[in-house]
């Protein structure tokens, strides 16, 4: 098998593949890149050893497949100081760009995205990670134990690793569910001796977030003169927490080109009118400062009228808030670290113009703590020509998920805070009381009426889930011939991946009932929703329970960034750091036997077949948390997913497939197979594909293939609870009142709305089908030079998706009963759970490029790209309705982001002992987002940039062989320390994102790696 081991080098673009093609030896690009075996070679270039290769039962060269099958080798993953399966999945050009790594999950997440604390999954052509199987030796390994669904690709044993296939087709004929984007299938080593032990740092040019890996691997007995092998490998790596607010780059603050943050939750509070509703809950009967005495006064209409005057100087209603910072003669919003005005003009919020907002982004961390030990051990024994074998592997991840502070809004429900004067906050009190009758002298008549706010909790500290999950899978297998040339494989294995997180910093005991159920439920006399809950602790010196007790006291000050003594010691008292949050458990047992070998000649060669059964149980079960049980007190803003509990769901599955190679004539062959699986719950699905190879001459291959897959839905997607949020995003409105779906200031019909959202599962989902094509050619006119191009195409029905709130808004005529209505008309629900929602149609090109020159001294210099150009990416809705715009290059908040351009690319100079690589990281940029003010027209940024840039970055290595037993490998990554390319990726709905995306750039900058393996 030809493999692009001590060689490599890059061959380079420009932004569009026809320039890149045609300026293919120009210039050297792109460091971090893989580089692999990705052309066929010719028959008698290097032929190989006949094995079972990824996508096929049946032996055959791997050099020679009919199907676009990528080989990496440790020795290609180490020069580009690849040290984790999440760095590997996330160099390859054909890996889609959803929110599967650790930087894209770490924010405040919704939908899909929840219980992913700790994950990194593949998603091969974008297809999405429930799509891409990932196998481990030819097996399944258990999804990850929080979400249920995508396998955590972090679990596996990489020190072990021996090679990684990466299909790039479709498979559910061979492998059954999932295989849709295409299998990765990590090969271990099996008949290893010696002993290497290896070393790896990483850290950057700032001297922050260092990532260390240690591993060692050894080995005894050979396989082929002493009948047996036992080895084991360990290794364990750690990343250090990288925060928005190390990087300038993360910045919410930038109105001039289209971004401002909407959040009035800041850590100087905005002071909000806030009235009494009912007798006995809530705020004090007397009103607010800004209030008004009774529900149907509010003193906010009177003193703030929409006309400029002396008392009004930006002539607004100021119902959305007021902050002392923002007041003319104030010290300004970013006199708080991360604050800035509220933009009132880009989120068409008015009402908002004296408040200020704060950048939740810079709060969120870039790179997530991790630590991870892995573990693999296997024995294989030799009887005769039959061999049997036992592996074990498992991991142990911690994880540490943290986002911005908690914000606190005083309402009359769950939420009653007013800062009071007293004596302890007096001196505090008037201050703001003087400051804000400045400017509006009419509010001097609520003298002595406590403060209602909405506050970010600095003092609280950032909210953390911290995340342990254990993996463990055992195999026990043999493999031998039976008669002829035929032979046989069977095994059976047991996988199982349990995770549960914790609530780490930054949770405290509300101190209130949340609802009238919780009160009832806790049998105190008198216990009304709102009212204090005497079961949550109370603080030392507060007067009630909980945050809004020690609030309410005085003692905690919404109103300065420097707390007492007695303030941090209160949120100590009432903190809920180490409380349960939730837990999940995926288990998969699985038994497979499959036979191969020869039926009759034909006068081209053999006509082989395999044809092989297939028995899996998958169980999981999901335990939610005792402390979010009615009769517990409750924890302010904590998500606790009890109403997805699952006990132990499971299914069943029964499977069988043959698999038949005729080679038609010489050159020319033809594969045909078809699998046929029962799954509980969903009946029989059959699924064939055939494909084909030709090659007229030898430096010369067509290839092609036409298959059928699927994906049952998880069992989170089915059996979930329904959850019900309130929205809190300004850019929803009635499409059914306001055609033109624009939030509007002046148009009644078009206010915003913020109605309850409902998220869960939808036990009606079917499976998704998929239709997948591959046509391709490959060109190698001899050892060093080849080139291939695969055109592929991907259509998926009855897609399992959550629509977007404004797919549902911009389509409601489609979904009348995904939205509910009151008796008055008013939309109170909209539903956004999954559904078998119309299909999906995606094509594109994957180019594969190499070539290379041997000196006369031994050294060789070489180059390489791989590239993915998208060439249709769109959706429709529902059956029988058009396809919607196309998405590549478009933004999308949830999903997979469709960049137009993809490629890796690298150039490699090298002898026996040393070699030095440049390569380059290239992806296309895309239509930024527009914020509502933009979309309305209310406000032009003069600096408004509509297309996020190219990212373009550089990464260089060196290696050195000393003596036998030693190599070391330099690297820098991000050569010219290049940032993130600016993007709007703030979801208002959530609080979530910045001015970056992490779905496509690495936000580390330069860096620094240094590895070493010693071997004995």
């Amino acid at each position: 098998m030809m493999r692009q081991g001590s060689m490599r080098a890059a061959l380079v673009s420009g932004t569009a593949p026809g320039a890149m093609l045609g300026t293919m030896l120009g210039a050297m690009l792109l460091a971090g890149a893989v580089r692999a075996q990705t052309a066929a070679p010719a028959p008698g270039a290097d032929e190989g050893e006949m094995i079972v290769v990824t996508g096929s039962r049946i032996k055959r060269n791997p050099n020679d497949s009919p199907l676009p099958l990528q080989v990496f080798t440790p020795d290609d993953l180490s020069r580009e100081s690849i040290v984790s399966p999440e760095q590997f999945i996330s160099l390859l050009s054909t890996n889609g760009n959803g929110a599967d790594n650790l930087a894209s999950n770490t924010d405040v997440t919704s939908g899909a995205q929840r219980g992913t604390n700790g994950l990194s999954a593949a998603n091969l052509r974008g297809q999405g990670s429930a799509a891409t199987l990932v196998l481990l030796n030819g097996r399944r390994v258990a999804a990850h134990g929080l979400s249920g669904q995508a396998v955590d690709v972090n679990q596996i044993p990489f020190a072990a690793i021996e090679r990684i296939e990466v299909l790039k087709d479709g498979a559910s004929a061979i492998y059954g569910t999932d295989a849709v984007g295409g299998v990765i299938n990590f090969i271990t080593k099996t008949n290893y001796q010696g002993v290497t032990l290896n070393g790896f740092t990483d850290v950057t040019g700032k001297g922050d977030s260092p990532i260390y890996r240690i591993s060692g691997t050894v080995g005894y007995g050979d396989l082929k003169s002493q009948g047996f092998n036992i080895m084991g490998a360990v290794s364990y790596s750690w990343n250090s927490i990288l925060r928005g607010s190390d990087r300038s780059f993360v910045n919410g603050n930038q109105p001039n080109r289209g971004l401002s943050v909407d959040t009035r939750g800041t850590p100087i509070a905005t002071l909000f009118p806030v009235n009494p509703t009912a007798p006995g809950v809530g705020i004090s009967q007397g009103g607010t400062l800004l209030g008004g005495t009774s529900g149907s006064t509010v003193l906010d209409d009177l003193i703030f009228p929409g006309s400029i005057s002396a008392a009004n100087p930006k002539g607004v209603r100021a119902s959305g808030g007021i902050n002392v910072l923002d007041l003319p003669g104030g010290a300004g919003c970013q006199s708080m670290d991360g604050g800035m005005a509220y933009d009132d003009k880009l989120w068409a919020n008015p009402a908002a113009a004296f408040a200020c907002a704060w950048d939740t982004g810079r709060a969120a961390i870039l790179q997530q703590p991790l630590e991870t030990l892995t573990y693999y051990g296997r024995a294989t024994v030799e009887l005769g020509e039959h061999q049997l074998f036992a592996e074990i592997t498992g991991s142990k991840a911690d994880s540490s998920k943290q986002f911005s502070n908690n914000q606190l809004t005083a309402n009359n429900t769950t939420l009653p805070l007013a800062y009071p004067l007293n004596d302890l906050t007096r001196a505090t009190y008037n201050d703001i009381y003087n400051k804000v009758v400045a400017q509006f002298p009419a509010i001097s008549v609520n003298y002595g009426k406590p403060i209602a706010f909405r506050w970010r909790c600095i003092a609280c500290d950032v909210r953390e889930y911290a995340t342990e999950t254990k993996t463990l899978r055992a195999t026990v297998g043999a493999e031998g011939p039976l008669f002829g040339d035929w032979d046989y494989r069977a095994g059976a294995s047991y996988a199982r991946s349990e995770s549960s997180s914790v609530l780490g910093t930054g949770y405290h005991f509300r101190g209130t009932f949340v609802s009238a159920a919780q009160a009832a439920a806790s049998g105190i006399p008198g216990a009304i929703a709102g009212s204090p809950d005497p079961r949550a602790p109370t603080a030392p010196g507060a007067s009630a329970p909980g945050l809004v007790g020690l609030i309410n006291s005085g003692i905690l000050n919404p109103f300065s960034l420097v707390q007492s003594q007695q303030a941090i010691d209160g949120l100590k008292a009432i903190s809920a750091t180490g409380t349960t949050l939730y837990g999940g458990k995926y288990e998969v047992k699985q038994a497979d036997a499959s036979v191969s070998g020869s039926l009759f000649e034909l006068p081209a060669g053999s006509v082989k077949a395999a044809i092989g059964v297939d028995f899996r149980q998958e169980k999981y079960g999901f335990n939610g948390s005792p402390a979010d049980a009615i009769d517990k007190p409750n924890i302010f803003n904590a998500a606790f997913d009890n109403v997805n509990a699952l006990t132990g769901v499971k299914r069943d599955i029964k499977a069988a497939y043959a698999e038949v190679l005729f080679p038609i004539f010489t050159g020319f062959e033809i594969t045909g197979a078809i699998r046929v699986d029962d799954y509980t719950g969903f009946g029989t699905t059959w699924n064939p594909k055939v494909a084909f190879k030709w090659r007229p001459i030898d430096s010369l291959l067509f290839r092609g293939s036409y298959n059928s897959s699927f994906r049952v839905p998880s069992f989170n997607q089915i059996f979930n609870g329904v959850t019900l949020s309130p929205y809190s995003g300004r850019d929803l409105v009635d499409p059914v009142k306001c055609p033109s779906n624009k939030v509007s200031v002046t148009d009644p019909n078009c206010f915003q709305i913020n109605p309850d959202i409902a998220n869960g599962g939808f036990p009606e989902l079917g499976p998704e089908k998929a239709k997948q094509v591959n046509l391709g050619v490959v060109f190698q006119p001899n050892r060093l030079w080849s080139a291939s191009v695969d055109w592929w195409m991907i259509n998926v029905d009855g897609t399992i998706t959550i629509l977007t709130l404004q797919d549902l808004v911009k389509n409601a005529t489609l979904f009348p009963e995904r939205f509910v209505r009151n008796s008055a008309g008013t939309i109170i629900v909209i539903d956004q759970r999954w559904v078998n929602a119309g299909a999906r149609r995606t094509q594109g090109l994957e180019i594969s490029l190499r070539g290379g020159h041997e000196f006369d001294d031994g050294s060789a210099i070489t180059a390489g790209l791989d590239g993915t150009y998208l060439l249709k990416k769109r959706e429709q809705l529902i059956p029988n309705t058009p396809f919607g715009p196309s998405l590549i290059g478009v933004f999308t908040f949830a999903g997979d982001l469709g960049l137009r351009w993809k490629h890796n690319a690298w150039v490699t100079w090298s002898n026996e002992q040393f070699s030095v690589s440049l390569s380059q990281i290239f992806r296309k940029g895309y239509t930024n987002q527009e914020l509502p003010g933009v979309t309305a027209g209310l406000v032009s940024p003069p600096d408004l940039q509509k297309q996020v840039k190219d990212y373009v970055i550089y990464n260089l290595s060196a290696s050195a062989t000393i003596q036998k037993n030693l190599k070391v490998i330099f690297g820098v990554r991000n050569l010219f320390d290049k940032d993130p390319p600016f993007a709007i990726t703030y979801d208002s709905n959530t609080g979530a994102g910045s001015s970056w995306e992490p779905r496509v750039a690495d936000p580390r900058g330069r860096s620094f790696t240094l590895s070493a393996e010693v071997k004995f």
